[in-house]
């Protein structure tokens, strides 16, 4: 016999996912800042042209590395989601900050995924993580504004 999942317990588990997949995107993004910052070369093992990508003029906006914007948005991600607990003064806007990050996040991701492929005609592997994760990311908070209605 199962025992059926609480939509508490349920919550707090798709909750716990979200945060990972945040650190996991805001490491990749950090990782990809400090090779840009450093002139480091990013150590793709011959899966990709990191190099290429990195070194595009798609790479910065305004002299800003877009894996430092990247970063960014990891962290407010992770912040959006710590302000959404079951209960909390700050549920609501904390599950909407993390729709809408993750929505403007993903389809830049889709933008520069777009430039690596038809564009550069190269691709960086770190670049495609961080879209997943994006990605996985966008797909959560929909199923968190839907618990809403529920």
């Amino acid at each position: 016999m199962t025992e059926a999942v609480s939509p508490v317990k349920r919550f707090d588990r798709a909750r716990i996912v979200g945060m990972l997949l945040a650190v996991v995107g805001l490491l990749d993004a950090a990782y990809l800042a400090y090779v840009k910052l450093t002139n480091q070369l990013a150590s793709c093992s011959n899966i990709g042209d990191c190099e290429k990508v990195n070194s595009s003029r798609f790479a910065d906006i305004g002299g800003v590395p877009i894996a430092v914007l990247g970063a960014v948005g990891f962290a407010l991600i992770l912040v959006a989601m710590a302000l959404d607990h079951p209960g909390g003064r700050w549920q609501d806007t904390g599950r909407y900050a993390f729709f809408g990050l993750t929505l403007v996040g993903t389809l830049y991701s889709a933008y520069l995924t777009y430039i690596e492929l038809f564009v550069l005609r190269a691709v960086c592997p770190f670049c495609v993580l961080s879209a997943i994760v994006m990605v996985a990311l966008f797909a959560l908070s929909i199923g968190r504004l839907r618990a809403l209605e529920d």
